[in-house]
């Protein structure tokens, strides 16, 4: 049941994607505090709301908070609440974020971009559990559990003084990553699939099809945007090639404008080469220009990571 709920919010059979979700199966069931990071648009916040439906909090409030998209400073109103008469407008006594969010999950979508003075009265929530509202005395305690999501590297915005390392520490207690859709391998055929039955039923047409040749372009496509992309494309293939074949030509300017790595300027000398060397020495040097990252050298190789890591683990098993 468990992993029908996960496999409902995340589509994908690639083995990256499915270690977070057993990963997230296996969180989902305790209330620990989670920290979900991924570059926009791999679906940090589906897979938090999976998490809250596989657990025991499943009939009780999951309240999403996006912390960049509210102003500096309405933040702290925002999510701890106030009291009336708290500031110009303060009609009446409104809860925040967090009381709203009692015994269920408040999501913190983009918890990097929180103000210092926010993250400190956020600890303090963290290891008291109770919020005070602006202007207010009262102390309420709240069972709520926290689920927090960033696309930006966090332990580079500690050291540049924008973000608390306490409450790093007090987030990152189980971090789940999750990949870029140009890792996920072979995901892109299995989320075409999916979201040609979505939107054919959703506006009721039939779908699209797609050239063998146009998939290929496709599964090969960088996806800057990742899932959210590849939604987006297939909802506006969807209304403008229902019943149609797509062809490569059909594609957005920027998919059939991309330029491919070639090796037509190596030629090959008549003495031959050491084939397995000059593999090695790749993966070596993709290594060094990449300060150590496999997942951006397996890109500077056009591979993918799990090809890019069966190769490095043949040369260098140790």
């Amino acid at each position: 049941m468990t992993d029908k709920i996960f496999r409902q919010h995340l589509q994908g059979d690639s083995a990256l994607l499915q270690q977070v979700l057993h990963a997230g199966q296996m969180v989902a069931g305790t209330d620990v505090t989670v920290l979900i990071t991924g570059e926009s648009g791999t679906g940090k916040e589906r897979l938090a709301q999976a998490i809250h439906q596989a657990s025991k909090r499943t009939h009780k409030p999951f309240i999403a908070l996006n912390c960049a998209a509210i102003p500096e400073n309405l933040v702290e109103a925002e999510l701890f609440g106030y009291r009336k008469g708290a500031f110009t407008g303060a009609l009446r006594d409104h809860p925040g974020y967090i009381e709203r969010a009692h015994e269920g999950v408040l999501f913190l979508d983009e918890v990097g971009e929180l103000p210092l003075a926010t993250q400190a009265k956020l600890l303090r929530f963290l290891e008291m559990r109770t919020v005070t509202r602006l202007s207010d005395v009262q102390q309420r305690p709240v069972d709520v559990r926290i689920i927090a999501a960033t696309n930006q590297n966090l332990s580079a915005r500690m050291q540049q003084g924008y973000f608390r390392q306490d409450l790093f520490y007090r987030l990152h207690v189980v971090p789940l990553e999750l990949p870029p859709l140009r890792e996920r391998h072979g995901d892109v055929q299995v989320l075409l699939t999916h979201f040609r039955q979505f939107f054919a039923k959703h506006y009721d047409l039939p779908p699209p099809r797609y050239s063998k040749s146009c998939q290929q372009q496709l599964e090969s496509w960088e996806w800057p945007g990742n899932v959210r992309e590849l939604r987006n494309f297939c909802e506006r293939m969807q209304i403008l090639f229902s019943n149609r074949e797509v062809q490569p030509q059909d594609l957005p300017d920027t998919m059939q404008s991309k330029i491919s790595a070639s090796p037509a300027d190596f030629i090959l000398p008549a003495s031959g080469i050491n084939f397995q060397a000059l593999e090695a020495s790749l993966l070596e040097q993709a290594l060094a220009n990449a300060a150590g990252n496999r997942s951006q050298a397996a890109r500077l190789l056009g591979l993918s990571r799990d090809t890019f890591l069966y190769r490095l683990q043949k040369y260098f098993k140790a």
